[in-house]
């Protein structure tokens, strides 16, 4: 894939970070707000339990010419019609998943360093994501990275890189200064007070 569209705000929308508001409206926000890309990413529900919500979401990314990724099911992400998939280091490889999902579809692969990052590029991923850059309350399993780690990893591979883990509008200007395609966030869009705002306020930042 030459160009998988993975640049920009990238907000991953987490029921339980919503508190308590409707997850279908917090992705309408974002993406009103300049969100290029939204993740779905429900932990606690089943797939068909979560079916309607996504299917919405993914309906509203088309709309605005946004891309959908699903986290972590190959089925689920085809199943939706989603742009992208994302696999975390605990879910199937990326050798297994490309034959399910096809060429045309987006697959990303979360590391957390540039060896972990070669790894995925040379198995297919269309990008990668590094994190956690700064300390989250999100994932409490995600090992600790760097702006200097967005740097190294953008010097070893050539896919698009994605930084994650506690970014904010206090300190997205320096992802963005260390070379990073793309910002994705949690609960700086989905617990803000104002979605839309906040979602706009963290994509002038790809764009200063």
């Amino acid at each position: 894939m030459t160009d998988s569209g993975i640049r920009g705000l990238y907000v991953i929308v987490d029921p339980v970070a919503c508190r308590g508001r409707d997850p279908i409206a917090i992705a309408r926000d974002a993406l009103d707000g300049g969100a290029h890309i939204i993740q779905w990413r429900d932990k606690l529900r089943d797939k068909g339990d979560q079916l309607a919500d996504a299917l919405a979401i993914a309906r509203m990314c088309r709309e605005h010419g946004a891309l959908f990724i699903a986290n972590d099911h190959a089925d689920f992400a085809l199943a939706v019609g989603a742009a992208g998939v994302h696999l975390g280091q605990h879910d199937l490889p990326i050798t297994l998943v490309r034959p399910i999902v096809g060429t045309s579809m987006i697959v990303g692969v979360s590391t957390n360093n540039a060896d972990e990052a070669r790894a995925a590029e040379a198995a297919g991923a269309d990008y990668v994501a590094i994190g956690a850059i700064f300390p989250t309350a999100s994932k409490d399993v995600t090992r600790p990275a760097s702006l200097d780690r967005i740097r190294e990893v953008k010097a070893a591979v050539r896919i698009p890189v994605v930084a994650i883990g506690g970014i904010s509008a206090a300190n997205i200007a320096s992802v963005v200064a260390a070379g990073a395609d793309a910002a994705a966030v949690i609960s700086a869009v989905c617990a803000a007070d104002d979605p839309r705002a906040a979602a706009a306020q963290l994509a002038r930042a790809f764009r200063a």
